[in-house]
């Protein structure tokens, strides 16, 4: 066994233009549209503050004032930190220009366009319970539409042996939610091995085969990236 570190910091992925998510993405950035009357990124703050997360880090781009703005006048812009991204770096790209903002502890990576009504704090619990050669922790959902997500096959353990990105055939329906645990292990080898990597889910993810546990919500989940996506969000 190794030493469990504690989990501190959390960095919120919320810089995408939300191109599929138009004409509300012209006015509003994806990370700001409210699901039932509450902001979606209000929701994640709320999530991660109440599980004991001390500070987030946010990147910004596409209508960037209007989220640094949303953070200034929020009861939480103490524990903020926002990043304002000159151009796209993508999901990797950001995490490596920002991985010292974990310090030496584990930290959360995830997408701020997801809406879940899971608690961080089950994710959390599976990841302080993972196999000793695991080095990270993935949420996972069961996806209606597996074509349009990341599938993961798993050993009996719950351990990703293989990933799928987007692909046609049937590999089951186990997706990504894009919701991770990094261990402060993981982020030394992404920072010393894969520092020019864009993009987490085709550059990262399969070095990582084998060492990454999961934990399956059964709670809704969905990836805000669509109208449809969107309506059936404000349904459940």
């Amino acid at each position: 066994t190794f030493a469990r570190n504690k989990i501190m910091n959390a960095l919120i992925l919320a810089a995408g233009y939300g191109k599929r998510l138009r004409p509300i993405t012209n006015e509003i950035p994806k990370c700001l549209v409210k699901i039932k009357d509450k902001i979606l990124l209000n929701i994640w703050l709320e999530n991660l503050l109440s599980a004991g997360i001390k500070k987030i880090l946010i990147n910004t781009h596409h209508l960037a004032d209007q989220v640094e703005n949303f953070v200034k006048d929020s009861s939480y812009s103490n524990k903020i930190k926002i990043v304002r991204e000159k151009t796209l770096l993508g999901t990797a790209g950001t995490l490596n220009a920002n991985i010292n903002f974990f310090g030496k502890e584990d930290g959360i990576l995830m997408h701020g366009d997801n809406y879940c009504l899971e608690n961080i704090t089950s994710l959390i619990s599976a990841h302080k319970k993972r196999p000793p050669e695991c080095l990270m922790t993935m949420l996972t959902f069961k996806s209606s539409d597996p074509s349009s997500c990341g599938i993961v096959s798993l050993d009996n353990r719950g351990v990703v042996k293989n990933f799928y990105e987007k692909k046609k055939e049937n590999n089951g329906n186990i997706a990504n939610g894009a919701i991770y645990i990094l261990s402060n292990k993981s982020l030394e080898i992404i920072k010393n091995n894969f520092s020019e990597a864009k993009d987490f889910s085709t550059e990262i993810i399969k070095n990582f085969l084998g060492k990454i546990y999961t934990f399956q919500t059964n709670k809704f989940f969905t990836d805000i990236g669509t109208l449809e996506e969107y309506e059936t969000a404000q349904k459940n």
